[in-house]
């Protein structure tokens, strides 16, 4: 019995590592690769935002936990030739951005960098 707890431990540590590993290594090209784009500033109009909220529950030493929420903040804009992209903002850029803005995006590969509304 002992044999195939310690084969299933060490099968789980192993694709837990393998995930972290396999996330890390890609999180690391998504930023070379960005780091590598031209910076491109297009115009463009914002279609569409979203939110992605999730949970965590921490459970302390003491036997109490508590619940923290993290947003992560997706605009969609169209360019002229009729392209869409959703990009990561932060949370002050999405409270300014509404569905409609018209004007000037900026960004490098996946990275959002700014939007300057036209009037």
């Amino acid at each position: 019995m002992p044999d195939i707890f310690f084969g299933m431990f060490f099968l789980v540590f192993f694709l837990v590592l393998g995930t972290i590993l396999f996330n890390l290594v890609r999180g690391v090209g998504q930023w070379s690769k960005n780091n590598n784009s031209p910076r491109l500033t297009v115009p463009a109009t914002v279609v569409a935002k979203r939110g992605d909220v999730s949970h965590h529950h921490h459970q302390g030493a003491n036997g109490v936990g508590h619940t923290s929420s993290a947003t992560t903040y997706y605009v969609t804009f169209q360019v002229a030739s009729g392209d869409r992209m959703e990009l990561c903002v932060g949370g002050s850029e999405y409270g300014l951005l509404a569905e409609g803005d018209q004007g000037d995006l900026s960004f490098q590969g996946t990275r959002y960098l700014g939007f300057e509304r036209k009037v």
